[in-house]
C-alpha cells in the first residue's frame, strides 16, 4: 500500500515517526512519501518537504506568507496526484490539512486525519468540512470524542502518543549530567518567529538564580549561531540539541512554550510556567476568536489551572521569577503538581497505545481504497 503522510511541524514529525513504524510492521510493502522532518524520513519515509519550510504561525505571519503557503498547496496537490496513493493521512496541521483533506476527498482519496486540529478552540464551524471529507478522524485528547459527538461525527480515541513515547525514554539508560549546577529548561519552541519573542525573556531571568544552569532546548533545523548570538551575554545560559527528554528528565522546573512541550514536560514530571507571546496584532485578534479557557495542554485536558500561564504582557522577567520561586521551593505547591500529573498520566493512558492503534486504523482504511 501506498501512504502519503504531511505533518508541518516538529511534534507531528515525533508523532508521524512512531506512526510509520507501525504501519511498516503491519505492511511490511509499505511505500510512504511525506511532508514532515528528520524523524519521518529515518523512520523509512521518503521526504518530500520539511517542516521548517511551513512554519507561519500568527494571524499576520500567515497573511504576510501566503504566497509561500499557496505555492505549498499547489505543489503539494500535484505530487499527491502524481504519486496516486491508497491513502492521505493528515497529522494536525489544520491550516494547510484541512485544505488538503477537502481537495484530496474531491479527487477520490481515502483520507485520515490523526491528531485532530484544535477546532474545539477557534473556527468549530471547520467541523463541517472535516465531516465531510475526512473518512477516519483519530483523535488523542479524552474530551474530543464528546466534542465531536456534539456534532454527530464519529471518531475514534487512539489514545495519547507522548505516552509511548516518554515511557519509552525513561526507560532508557541513566543520561549524562548535562551540568554540575541544578537545571532550570527553558523550552521557547520550535519556530524562529516564536523564540524571538519569548526567549529573550526567559533569559533576562537567569540572572537571578545564578546557583542555577539555564539550558535551552534547540530547535531541529534552526542555525547555532542563532542561539550563540542571543546566549552570549548570560553566564550560567546553554543550550543542548537534540537532547529536549534528557534536559527534562534532569530538570527541576521548566519554562515552556504553549504547545505540546507543555504536556511533554508535564509527563515527565517536572513543575513549569507556561509562556505565550506574539505581536499585539494576532493577539488581539486571538482574544476575540479562541473559545478555551487555558492556552496550556495540560490545564486544557485537566479542566483546571494546573500550570501557571503568562501570557503577552505577564509575560515578564518579575512574573518569571515569582513563578519560578514558588516552582523551586514551595513543598505545597509541588506536591499538588505531583498529584495533578499524577492524574494528568492516568487520563491520557486510557485507549492506548496509540501509534499502534492509529496505524491499524490508518492501514485498514488503506486496503478499502479502490479507485
Amino acid at each position: 500500500m501506498r501512504y502519503y503522510i504531511i505533518a508541518g511541524e516538529a511534534s507531528g514529525d515525533l508523532h508521524g515517526s512512531n506512526l510509520i513504524k507501525e504501519i511498516k510492521k503491519l505492511d511490511a510493502q509499505a511505500e510512504i512519501r511525506c511532508w514532515g522532518g528528520d524523524m519521518m524520513q529515518a523512520a523509512g519515509a521518503t521526504l518530500v518537504k520539511h517542516y521548517r519550510e511551513l512554519a507561519f504561525m500568527g494571524f499576520i505571519e500567515v497573511i504576510k506568507n501566503l504566497p509561500a503557503i499557496m505555492k505549498n498547496l499547489k505543489f503539494c496537490k500535484e505530487d499527491i496526484l502524481a504519486w496516486q496513493p491508497d491513502v492521505l493521512v493528515l497529522i494536525d496541521y489544520p491550516g494547510f490539512n484541512i485544505r488538503i483533506a477537502g481537495w484530496g476527498k474531491q479527487q477520490g482519496f481515502k483520507i485520515a486525519y490523526y491528531i485532530s486540529p484544535q477546532v474545539w478552540a477557534w473556527k468549530e464551524n471547520r467541523v463541517k468540512k472535516i465531516k465531510e471529507s475526512v473518512d477516519r478522524m483519530l483523535v488523542i485528547l479524552p474530551f474530543e470524542q464528546s466534542f465531536y459527538k456534539k456534532w454527530q461525527y464519529a471518531v475514534e480515541y487512539v489514545g495519547h502518543p507522548l505516552i509511548e513515547v516518554i515511557e519509552k525514554e525513561k526507560l532508557q539508560n541513566a543520561v549524562p549530567a548535562l551540568s554540575a549546577k541544578p537545571v532550570i529548561a527553558l523550552l521557547p519552541g520550535s519556530r524562529q518567529q516564536e523564540i524571538l519573542k519569548k526567549l529573550p525573556i526567559m533569559l533576562a531571568v537567569s540572572a537571578r538564580f545564578p546557583d542555577y544552569q539555564f539550558i535551552v532546548a534547540k530547535a531541529p533545523g534552526l542555525d547555532p549561531v542563532f542561539y550563540d548570538d542571543l546566549l552570549k551575554p548570560y553566564g550560567n545560559v546553554s543550550y543542548v540539541s537534540g537532547q529536549t527528554y534528557s534536559l527534562l528528565q534532569q530538570a527541576k522546573a521548566a519554562i515552556v512554550t504553549s504547545g505540546t512541550a507543555t504536556l511533554e514536560t508535564a509527563l515527565f514530571g517536572v513543575p513549569e510556567v507556561v509562556c505565550y507571546k506574539s505581536s499585539n496584532i494576532s493577539y488581539q485578534i486571538g482574544k476575540r476568536v479562541i473559545r478555551v479557557k487555558y492556552i496550556s495542554l495540560v490545564n486544557l485536558i485537566m479542566d483546571k489551572l494546573v500550570v501557571k500561564e503568562l501570557i503577552q504582557d505577564q509575560l515578564t522577567p518579575e512574573n518569571l521569577q515569582k513563578e519560578l520561586n514558588d516552582l523551586l521551593h514551595n513543598p505545597e505547591r509541588i506536591a499538588q503538581l505531583k498529584e495533578d500529573y499524577h492524574q494528568l498520566r492516568q487520563l491520557l493512558g486510557k485507549g492506548g497505545p496509540a501509534s499502534a492503534n492509529a496505524a491499524k486504523s490508518i492501514e485498514e482504511l488503506a486496503r478499502q481504497t479502490v479507485k
